[in-house]
Parts: C-alpha cells; structure tokens; sequence
C-alpha cells in the first residue's frame, strides 16, 4: 500500500473526530502533533507544500531490464518463473548492478501487478449476487446524450447516483464530466436524498477521483480535491475493477442510466 498522503490523513482524522474519538486520541493513533490534529478538524485542505522530484536511485537504469523479465515470465512455465531473488541475482551477475535486495523487492512488488493487468491474463474471478441494506450502499456515474441546443444536436453528460436497495436515483445534466460536474452532482443527489450513504459509494475510476489505478488491487491514488470533498461530506469510497471485468459491481446505475435515456431523453430533443 502506498504511503497515505497528507490529504488522506485529514480524512481519516475528521473520520474518526465525527466518530467521537477525542484529540489526544487522534494524536496517539495517527502518531501527529495537536496542531495537526486541530488543522484536520478545522479544515479538509491541508496547507500546501513544496513537491520535490523523486530523486534517482541506483535501480533506475535496470529498470527496463527487470519489466523485461516479468514480461517474459507472462508465457513461461509457472513453476520457472522468476522469483525476486532470481532477478537480483541476474541483475548482478549479468549486468553488474550496485543495488540492495529490499530495492529490487520494492520495485517488483509495485511492476508486477501493473504488467499482469496490461497484459490481459488477469486471474479468472467468480460472482457473487450482491445483498444491500437501506441506506447503505450507492453507485455513480456519467452518461452521455444528445439533446437538443440552439437548433442543434450537442453531446451532453448525465450524472446519475443510485441508491443500491430501493433503486431511487437523482440525475442531472452537465455540458462536461469534469471534476466540477462531479462535485456539483453529489451536492445536489445528496440534497435531494436528504443525507449520505451510511457505508459506501461504489465509482469507476474516473480522472476526477482517481489519479492512479495501482495494480490488480483495489487500491487508488486520489486526486486530493476529491479527497478533501469526499472528507467534507463524509463519503467512503469504493471503486470498481478497471474496464469490463468491473461492470458487474455497478451495473444498477448503468442500467438506471439506459433506462433514464430511452425514457426521457428519446427521441433527443
């Protein structure tokens, strides 16, 4: 897991703040200051700092060479696969590389997820009828459509969030899917709805949430404007498999959506 950035640990103190825990509370399982504590509580939006660039490391040059060993590895006999070990050993012998075990490690921990998924041989998933309770769980997403501006046809981008167990869901129309559509249809959905999902709402991995997919796993880096929204209202985060191998875990706002379009929105006018 990535190392939680400065964004994330406000969400998770203002998490547990609503929650009850007390200050000096927060300050010994987050392992923080007071004043870090209190800015959390006060604000979403930590104050901002200079970013430096990643410096390099003593890996960087070989590390072509190790992305070329774990793509090998996608057609090879699974027992002669090479393991960490092997490849630190073959960066040494044959390329006389200076660098530790623990480096190596880390690098084809974080690789080797990313080139499984590029490749397409994913491990084959089974499926499980999902159950909701009221209140709990709810999905979104974007559409297009076409209606009618001016006289003339334009592509136009439907915001939809559904509540998973009774079905109700809130629309709106939006010029863009940006990250503004984005926020101003959770305001207005949850407006309309009177509160938040008490559990969780599950996502795609849409660029105004998500800034990196990391691996196989469920695992994202957000973008941190939708941290601090997400934190502002209290919203949990769940986000579905990329592509179509993830369709499945939120196909009743798809559905809602197709249904909401030829309902509505046929012929376009």
């Amino acid at each position: 897991m990535p190392q939680m950035s400065k964004v994330e640990l406000y969400a998770a103190i203002r998490r547990d703040h609503r929650a009850g825990m007390k200050m000096r509370e927060l300050e010994r399982k987050c392992n923080v200051s007071w004043r870090t504590v209190k800015k959390a509580v006060d604000s979403v939006w930590p104050e901002p700092r200079k970013k430096l660039p990643p410096r390099p490391t003593a890996l960087d040059p070989y590390k072509p060479v190790i992305d070329e060993m774990l793509r090998t590895d996608l057609d090879a006999p699974r027992k002669q696969r090479h393991t960490i070990t092997r490849i630190f050993h073959r960066l040494i012998e044959e390329h006389g590389a200076d660098v530790s075990y623990q480096m190596v490690r880390r690098y084809v921990s974080d690789r080797k997820p990313e080139i499984l998924a590029a490749s397409g041989k994913a491990p084959v998933e089974a499926f499980v009828p999902q159950t909701h309770l009221p209140g709990h769980e709810a999905e979104v997403d974007f559409g297009d459509v076409t209606v009618r501006l001016a006289g003339e046809l334009v592509t136009c981008y439907l915001f939809s969030l559904r509540l998973s167990y009774s079905g109700k869901a809130v629309h709106r129309v939006f010029a863009s899917c940006g990250q503004e559509a984005f926020f101003e249809g959770h305001v207005h959905a949850l407006r309309t709805l009177g509160g938040v999902p008490r559990s969780k709402i599950r996502y795609d991995n849409l660029k105004s949430a998500v800034a990196q997919v990391l691996g196989l796993n469920r695992a994202r880096v957000e973008t941190d404007r939708w941290i601090a929204f997400r934190s502002h209202f209290n919203i949990e985060s769940f986000y579905c498999r990329p592509g179509i191998e993830g369709a499945h875990e939120k196909g009743g706002v798809e559905g809602m959506i197709g249904y909401f379009r030829r309902n509505h929105f046929t012929p376009a006018c």
